[in-house]
């Protein structure tokens, strides 16, 4: 979510986040990502934003649409919904230059608890000339944010640590669980759209983690191209409340059961909190 997502460190600076970030992306040779816009944030922070931004398409990457507002569709009606999407435009208009912007992703993948509602923003994005970028690889990663924050500002270097073992351990741990779904929904791999956020810990974890996904046998193509993949071709037609990855959404159109799992919320709301 640019141009800024959760808590920081104190002596970090939004700038500095993303900077970090694209720095990784450039040594990593990976290729263009599309970062989603918010127009609203920052909006009293304009040469943030304009850095950020600036910076972000100076490297080579792609600015798509998160609406203006990061609106929830499960909280606001249809047509509140479509108006976010417009007064995102003027923003990707003046930062995007001549790359296609018309990529949009939903706020917390939030997709429209009812089939009604799911219809009629994609009719919308549709008349509207967007994609939507699904989602097939997601592990939230911004549930490390404020603790990572927190620690950091207490200077917890053994916190830290931890919390680094576990943001990888739990990365692992779901890129197994979409990769099995992957095979039960389409008969194999698929090329995998990560959900990743600008946030501080990402941008310390990251080197780390492509490292691990390329120890897995990942390689890295651009959003456009994974998408070429007939898998997202397919409409889980189903309201879906909540929300969730592609895969999430077409388990619950066949009525099938997302595997167990566990992530360390409770843990990482404790940590560093004395």
């Amino acid at each position: 979510d640019l141009p800024a997502t959760g808590a920081k460190p104190t002596d970090l600076t939004r700038e500095q986040i993303v900077r970090s970030i694209l720095d990784t992306l450039k040594r990593e040779h990976i290729p263009p990502v599309y970062g989603f816009v918010n127009a609203a944030k920052l909006e009293g922070e304009t040469k943030t934003k304009n850095s950020v931004l600036t910076a972000w398409r100076d490297a080579g990457n792609y600015l798509g649409s998160h609406t203006w507002s990061h609106a929830d569709l499960e909280s606001v009606s249809v047509e509140h919904f479509e108006k976010e999407i417009l007064d995102n435009e003027p923003a990707l208009q003046q930062y995007a230059g001549a790359s296609d912007w018309h990529w949009f992703r939903y706020p917390f993948l939030h997709e429209g608890e009812t089939l009604e509602k799911r219809q009629a923003v994609e009719n919308f994005l549709r008349d509207h000339h967007y994609r939507v970028a699904e989602v097939s690889l997601d592990f939230e990663d911004t549930m490390y944010n404020e603790p990572y924050a927190r620690c950091m500002d207490k200077q917890r270097t053994a916190s830290v640590a931890a919390m680094h073992d576990s943001y990888l351990a739990v990365a692992d741990e779901y890129t197994d669980i979409f990769r099995s779904l992957a095979h039960t929904l389409y008969g194999g791999d698929i090329p995998y759209i990560v959900l990743l956020h600008v946030g501080a810990a990402t941008a310390y974890m990251l080197p780390d983690l492509i490292a691990q996904l390329r120890s897995r046998g990942f390689t890295f193509v651009t959003l456009p191209e994974a998408m070429k993949d007939p898998a997202y071709a397919i409409d889980p037609a189903i309201g879906y409340p909540g929300g969730g990855a592609l895969q999430e959404m077409l388990l619950a159109a066949r009525k099938l059961p997302f595997p167990p799992n566990a992530k360390p919320n409770d843990a990482l709301d404790h940590m560093c909190q004395k």
